[in-house]
């Protein structure tokens, strides 16, 4: 599968800012930043070795919650086709997409798009959703959230397996219908599940080609890797590529001019690094990173450094 990681490797990608502006972690600047920020940002990490760059998915922030989540959520498809555009290497993640949003062939569609503009790039992340006044504001059951995306998937995927996908489940029909372009990945882009839950877990073991966890699970991540792994081998899909994340420390190379919090990763490249790779003892193949800033610039600085200094070292 050319989205899948390479075995054996320890990669590392990031949300991009900008485009998602939750005060939980939003940077003060990036409230007047724009396209053209965005578009260095993502370049850096491109040359910079990044396996993915990632963009998020809110459709419309109900009040109150604007107050904490804010309102700037770009659209996820359109800017990670714009982003297609502008890099050459790195892969081009949802985390995650609200499947239940949608149909599922609307989904495919853009999906399957994305992936023949950026040249067989594309990962989809997705996720079952969180926001109940956003689901209520788009006339989608909360409660059938789950159900719907366990479809979803089964239906997306026989969309990016054949022009002509036939699949029926409890809340699809598709046949007769064809979906063009194919993109260059053979089986269409893989589908990462997002969540911490037992039943994300579950979704992503069963339905998925990778994990992006959400925060810590219950018991911690070791007992869900090896949770993941049992379930894997018990429904024959153990032999399929897959990637398992984690959020990783706040990073920031060099002395830092934040107060440090509990899960914060500062100061050299190599005790940086060797704290990284413990995750890879685990089971864990991908690093989901963040880096601490007070500018863009400072934060492409920080990003080339990653690159330069510490990645090379992640798989010593």
């Amino acid at each position: 599968m050319p989205g899948s990681i390479p075995e054996g490797k320890l990669v590392y990608g990031m949300q991009l800012p900008v485009q998602s502006q939750s005060t939980i972690y939003a940077e003060p600047w990036e409230a007047a930043a724009g396209t053209a920020e965005l578009t260095d940002i993502a370049r850096a990490a491109d040359r910079s070795g990044f396996f993915y760059v990632a963009v998020c998915d809110h459709v419309a922030i109900p009040r109150p919650l604007d107050e904490k989540m804010s309102t700037s959520w770009w659209d996820t498809i359109a800017t990670l086709g714009y982003l297609a555009a502008v890099t050459e290497h790195t892969h081009l993640l949802s985390h995650v997409y609200v499947l239940p949003y949608r149909h599922p062939l609307m989904a495919a569609k853009s999906f399957l798009t994305l992936d023949e503009l950026s040249g067989g790039r594309a990962i989809l992340g997705v996720g079952a959703g969180h926001v109940e006044s956003e689901f209520e504001l788009l006339g989608v059951n909360f409660a059938d959230r789950g159900r719907l995306l366990d479809d979803a998937i089964e239906v997306v995927r026989a969309a990016f397996a054949q022009e002509y996908p036939s699949v029926q489940t409890a809340s699809f029909r598709v046949a007769d219908a064809g979906l063009r372009p194919r993109g260059p990945q053979p089986d269409g882009p893989p589908i990462w599940v997002g969540g911490s839950s037992r039943p994300a877990m579950r979704r992503a073991a069963d339905l998925g080609d990778g994990w992006l966890p959400q925060g810590p699970p219950e018991g911690g991540m070791k007992r869900a890797i090896a949770w993941l792994a049992e379930r894997r081998e018990a429904n024959g899909r153990a032999h399929r590529p897959f990637a398992v994340g984690v959020n990783a420390e706040i990073l920031y190379l060099g002395d830092p001019w934040f107060e440090e919090g509990p899960f914060h990763l500062t100061g050299d490249p190599e005790p940086m690094a060797e704290r990284l790779r413990r995750y890879r003892g685990i089971g864990i193949n991908q690093l989901q990173v963040r880096f601490r800033s007070r500018s863009p610039a400072e934060l492409c600085d920080q990003i080339d450094r990653f690159g330069t200094d510490v990645a090379p070292l992640l798989n010593d």
